[in-house]
């Protein structure tokens, strides 16, 4: 019908304005559940994510996960159920921009979902349940020539397989981006130094550990990088491990090239 859930906040740095739903992860606990239960702590709704909209990232110390969802029972919360998690909550079908707002980060995504229920740009994307140890990125790399081949980045190591590059945990690798792991594969693999497209979100695998076990997540990703000059093959990668692999089946080449500009921002 138009309208967004939002809350009213209780928090006493931004008590009394208005946001999405929001909130940490706790320990051993997955992400879809997360986004169910500081919905339904917040809002009094219970829900069903539908989708992810948008990774957002500063680095792997701090992630958010955007999604849309439906609700799917449920009371909204009153002013008399007031609680330490918010205030209330209300269905708000005006511009968000006339309430007071506790950041106006959450206008880039209210775009996305619009967006996403006029014409989907991505499949539906769910996290996949599956353990991770590290945090890490799995790595689409195609390379595409002006004649329409197509190469695809693989790791040689035992079966052949996409590669995957793990975000450190030293101080400053924890602040920085999660395409710095990826520029140092690129820097292995290519003899001139490309500036690389946006990273795409394929999917995501993350299986919430118990007390003492790991508790990772791997990203599947897409990066577009833009041929060298006068460059109509990929170049042989510098790292043994790596080699390209040419995409001679029809329609396992039109799958990929589809997928690769059907992703969610990140």
């Amino acid at each position: 019908q138009d309208a967004v859930l939002l809350v009213q906040e209780a928090k006493p740095e931004c008590r009394g304005t208005w946001y999405l739903p929001a909130g940490r992860m706790e320990p051993g606990e997955g992400i879809v559940a997360a986004a169910r239960r500081e919905v339904k702590e917040e809002s009094g709704l219970e829900c069903e994510p539908l989708t992810l909209l948008a990774l957002e990232e500063r680095g792997p110390a701090w992630i958010r996960f955007a999604f849309l969802a439906r609700p799917t029972g449920g009371t909204l919360k009153t002013l008399d159920e007031a609680d330490a998690e918010s205030l209330q909550a209300t269905w708000w079908s005006g511009d968000p921009r006339a309430l007071p707002l506790r950041s106006l980060d959450i206008l880039p995504v209210l775009d996305l979902a619009a967006r996403y229920r006029r014409s989907a740009p991505h499949p539906p994307t769910l996290p996949r349940e599956l353990p991770c140890a590290p945090l890490c990125l799995r790595l689409l790399l195609p390379f595409a020539n002006a004649a329409g081949d197509l190469w695809v980045l693989l790791g040689t190591a035992g079966t052949p397989h996409l590669p995957v590059v793990a975000c450190g945990t030293a101080p400053p690798e924890l602040r920085a981006g999660l395409c710095l792991p990826v520029l140092r594969l690129l820097r292995d693999c290519l003899p001139w130094d490309p500036q690389p497209g946006a990273l795409g979100l394929l999917g995501l695998q993350h299986r919430a550990g118990l007390p003492g076990e790991s508790d990772g997540i791997c990203f599947n990703v897409v990066l577009s990088i833009p041929p060298g000059p006068h460059q109509d093959v990929p170049p042989e990668p510098g790292d043994p491990a790596l080699r390209w692999w040419h995409v001679e089946e029809e329609s396992l080449r039109g799958r990929i090239l589809q997928r690769v500009r059907a992703t969610v921002p990140i």
